[in-house]
């Protein structure tokens, strides 16, 4: 089977500029940061445009979601200490909910399946993922951490989106198959509601 990952899995690169503008006057650096933010977000597309086509089994496709899962639950720990807006604090309890339940349910297919997730050799999702929590755990608290937090996740659950679709037609295991489609509907929504939020925050800043 194929699946053209043209998407990389949560963690979007968004190589924030607030330790550099640390001199600088503080509306300066604000705006220095949010630039960066809102850069490095854009070249997400254009870097997982040109991933590689590859051959992926159901043993990839469960342990990239698992992957993804994961780092999206860890995100919300941190987003829920270093957030200061209670709607962003609010979303990031939900990621951290509900990603942990699609979590489970994925743990459950694999161990009724007797599968062993092996992420591909080529795995976007873990360098992804350290980088992320990286970047978060160096974001500084407030309202800058809650624009990064949200730019990110606005473009790690599109990603996730597009990996949900693939998967859904490529992967064999009934079971498998039926977890994603039941995860389709949870992502998009988390996308529509994190999308929602980085409005807010734009016309805030």
């Amino acid at each position: 089977m194929r699946c053209t990952l043209r998407q990389a899995i949560p963690g979007t690169l968004l190589v924030l500029a607030s330790v550099v503008g640390a001199c600088r006057g503080r509306a300066d650096s604000e705006g220095t940061n949010e630039s960066a933010s809102r850069t490095d977000t854009a070249a997400l597309g254009s870097d997982t445009a040109t991933a590689a086509t590859q051959e992926l089994t159901d043993a990839n496709i469960a342990a990239l979601l698992d992957e993804a899962n994961k780092a999206d639950s860890s995100a919300g720990a941190i987003a829920v200490k270093k957030a200061s807006s209670p709607a962003v604090k609010k979303f990031a309890r939900m990621m951290m909910g509900e990603h942990h339940a699609l979590r489970v349910a994925g743990e459950k297919v694999v161990k009724q399946a007797n599968m062993t997730p092996a992420a591909p050799a080529d795995d976007p999702v873990a360098p992804l993922a350290r980088q992320e929590a990286s970047v978060l755990d160096s974001t500084p608290a407030g309202s800058q951490f809650d624009r990064a937090y949200i730019d990110q996740e606005v473009a790690a659950h599109r990603a996730v989106k597009d990996l949900l679709e693939r998967s859904e037609g490529e992967a064999d295991n009934a079971d498998l198959k039926a977890v994603i489609g039941q995860a389709r509907p949870v992502v998009d929504r988390h996308l529509k509601e994190a999308e929602e939020l980085q409005q807010k925050l734009t016309a805030k800043a």
